[in-house]
């Protein structure tokens, strides 16, 4: 009997939990806007209020501090557009050279379109800005010039851990606000809003095992970012626009459980990610394990594969039922050498070449299993590929 699909891909998208789909589903008959002041919109609006506790409860947040939206890419506007406008005459955004396009193309599109001026934060050979290069950039100019700075608290690629409090701490010094997308953080590794020191703080649905087009900005209290969308000022005049209950009542059910079964799981997938690893370089000697071998992800296992297009890679181990990715799945599609991998110092062959196998709660050994039939011959014949 032939196995299904081996899915690596969990940090692109999870498989929404069991706990989700029934909270979610146990909404999407009812009518009722939570705006509305009749019973069914009290309703409505109950389970909302409920979900935005428990989410706060679970992630070491205040109930107020907890702005819904459409997912991480909205989130991540909210707080860089949000953060620069409202900090105007500030025109500096400091923001890794790492981040996840939903949060460094917004800071590029501040300094073509609204004159910010925006310092890419340098990274080491395995993508952590360290501190002192944070305290640095402040400094280089007056800090009362610093709009926002923006590192996110695990890269979504590579896996690395940042250290968000450390780089907080040094932000608040100088009163300047300082935001985290932690998308790829939650239910991987502790996160709890109040001890980061962050001012906002990013997360989505999808990648947690809750629904997709649902995520949330924690916002410190007193922290105003100015709107991105305006219409009927839901969110504390935030982010305007009727509050979708079932997804919302998902993504809660969604965070408590990866919040409560966080650290058997990363125990879990750490192994696993280790046996996933040790085979991968037992079959191809001289591939390279991108990001913190330590202090990463410990669902995450980035490898450039020399002599290897990283397209031609993923698309021959499709055919053997490996589901994996190139990187970002927002830029999937586009042939281009990865930024994260060009700032921790990679060659354009390297950052061209490389895939990214990502576990998550439906994972087994028997995906690693499927994923060690399927490597030597997807390499052998990607190699010959490319010298043809």
């Amino acid at each position: 009997m032939t196995r299904p699909s081996a899915y690596l891909d969990h940090a692109a998208t999870t498989p929404m939990l069991p706990e989700a789909i029934e909270a979610m589903t146990e909404h999407l008959g009812r009518v009722g806007n939570a705006s509305s002041l009749h019973a069914a919109g009290r309703q409505t609006r109950r389970i909302v209020e409920e979900s935005r506790e428990s989410i706060a409860d679970a992630l070491g947040a205040r109930p107020s501090e907890v702005v819904f939206t459409s997912g991480g890419t909205e989130a991540d506007n909210l707080a860089v557009k949000g953060l620069y406008w409202s900090r105007r005459p500030a025109d500096r955004i400091l923001i890794s050279s790492v981040e996840h396009h939903a949060a460094l193309d917004p800071a590029q599109w501040l300094e073509r379109s609204q004159d910010a001026r925006v310092t890419l934060l340098p990274v080491d050979a395995a993508g952590r800005v360290h501190p002192s290069v944070l305290a640095d950039a402040i400094t280089a100019e007056d800090p009362s010039s610093v709009a926002m700075v923006s590192v996110m608290w695990a890269n979504n690629e590579v896996g690395t851990i940042q250290p968000v409090r450390d780089l907080a701490a040094i932000a608040h010094q100088h009163g300047i606000p300082f935001h985290t997308d932690a998308v790829q953080a939650v239910g991987q590794v502790p996160v709890s809003f109040a001890d980061s020191g962050a001012d906002a703080l990013t997360l989505t649905g999808h990648k947690i095992g809750g629904p997709m087009g649902v995520g949330v900005l924690l916002l410190a209290r007193g922290l105003t970012p100015v709107s991105v969308l305006h219409g009927g000022g839901q969110e504390r005049d935030v982010r305007s626009g009727t509050l979708d209950a079932p997804a919302i009542a998902g993504l809660a059910a969604a965070v408590r459980v990866a919040v409560r079964d966080q650290a058997a799981e990363h125990a879990r997938l750490t192994a696993l990610r280790d046996t996933l690893i040790a085979r991968v370089r037992a079959i191809v000697p001289d591939v390279i394990l991108n990001g913190d071998p330590v202090d990463r992800l410990p669902g995450n296992a980035h490898f450039s594969f020399p002599g290897c297009e990283g397209d031609a890679l993923l698309m021959l181990l499709d055919a053997k039922g490996v589901e994996c990715s190139t990187g970002s799945a927002c830029s999937a599609g586009v042939a281009q050498p990865s930024h994260v991998l060009l700032a921790m110092g990679a060659d354009t062959a390297a950052a061209r070449g490389s895939l990214r196998f990502s576990l998550g709660h439906t994972s087994t050994l028997e995906d690693v299993d499927r994923l060690t039939d399927a490597l030597p011959a997807a390499v052998t014949r990607a190699r010959r590929a490319g010298l043809s």
